[in-house]
């Protein structure tokens, strides 16, 4: 009994130093990388180490540093957007590379409900992260305001007018969309749509800003069809509005290359073709852009970068210790394909 009882229990310093013959104190500098400690003294404590079993108590270690070594990604999204946006993945990918080369570990926190900010703003201010990443904001969205009381070193991904202001990493989507729907126009369409996402956020409304932009006075407020989320079955539905309204509607522009591909099934189902009949352009680059069938010319954004660059910003406040009010604009690119 005894001997398995101490086989279950967690090995400690002591264990350590007891089995090495040196003091706790000696086995302590060992741990902490600290010089002044024997060869002999550092072999003996290695070896106790393997032997007892020890692992290091990061939370004990980590709450006497009154630092957690954890980043939060909150993301406003729910999961099956979560798990079907290839951006959102793009960009948890690229915050967890420069975590992991600072050595901070990713917690993903998803929020879908007004039930889910309660639990995640008790969570942030449980003392369980040192910074948060903020994807998906919303119009009064109470986690900015929640951060800021809390003080919690943050960076938006996108540029809410929610208040108070958090720094930002983020692309100009209103000039992005105006870019690539005169790109559109040049084609030669004559009625021009938007299946319209995402409107209770900045990208959203800055990318139907853009495309109203670009349009002028040949804007059509009936040809913007409004969907909730970036995702394919938007596409559909959008699409299949517009083509109610406007049956000789020519050209068309996702707000994200999922709608596009739920438009483009639309049109399929429709018997139109594109681009010979409707030229379609999404926004992102992302996976959906090469599975369409054709490609889609649409908007690259750096979703990668964007996630490294929040990750960099929450980092630096949590060293300094100091808030920011920092922005950050990364650049896009058209990419044009065979889609319209």
């Amino acid at each position: 009994m005894s001997d398995s009882l101490t086989r279950l229990k967690r090995a400690t310093i002591f264990d350590v130093a007891a089995e090495a013959g040196v003091s706790r104190g000696t086995v302590s500098r060992v741990l902490n990388g600290e010089p002044y400690v024997s060869a002999a003294a550092r072999e003996a404590i290695e070896a106790a180490i393997a032997k007892v079993g020890y692992v290091r108590n990061t939370a004990a270690r980590n709450l006497a540093k009154q630092s957690s070594g954890a980043i939060a990604l909150i993301v406003h999204e729910p999961d099956s957007v979560f798990i079907d946006d290839p951006n959102i993945g793009a960009i948890l990918l690229g915050a967890n590379a420069a975590l992991s080369s600072a050595d901070y570990q990713l917690v993903s926190l998803l929020i879908d409900t007004d039930r889910d900010s309660e639990r995640v703003t008790g969570y942030l201010g449980g003392g369980f992260v040192d910074g948060a990443i903020i994807v998906s904001a919303r119009e009064g969205d109470p986690i900015s305001q929640a951060i800021a009381d809390l003080r919690l070193p943050a960076v938006m991904i996108g540029r809410p007018d929610n208040q108070p202001q958090l720094p930002w990493v983020g692309i100009d989507n209103r000039g992005a969309a105006r870019e690539i729907t005169s790109r559109l126009m040049a084609t030669g369409r004559r009625r021009i749509g938007m299946v319209a996402a995402g409107l209770d956020r900045d990208s959203g409304r800055d990318r139907l800003a853009g495309f109203q932009d670009a349009l002028g006075a040949r804007f059509e407020s009936a040809l913007v069809s409004q969907q909730r989320f970036y995702t394919y079955a938007a596409g559909v539905a959008g699409m299949r509005e517009l083509l109610e309204i406007a049956p000789d509607i020519d050209g068309v522009f996702a707000a994200s290359d999922a709608v596009a591909a739920g438009a483009m099934e639309t049109l399929r189902s429709a018997g139109r073709s594109v681009p010979a009949d409707v030229g379609i352009i999404g926004f992102d680059d992302s996976s959906w852009a090469h599975r369409a069938q054709p490609e889609l010319s649409t908007v690259r954004q750096p979703a990668g970068q964007l996630g490294a660059r929040a990750a960099e910003l929450v980092l630096e406040q949590v060293r300094s210790g100091a808030p920011t009010d920092q922005g950050v604009m990364l650049p896009t690119e058209i990419v044009w394909r065979h889609s319209a």
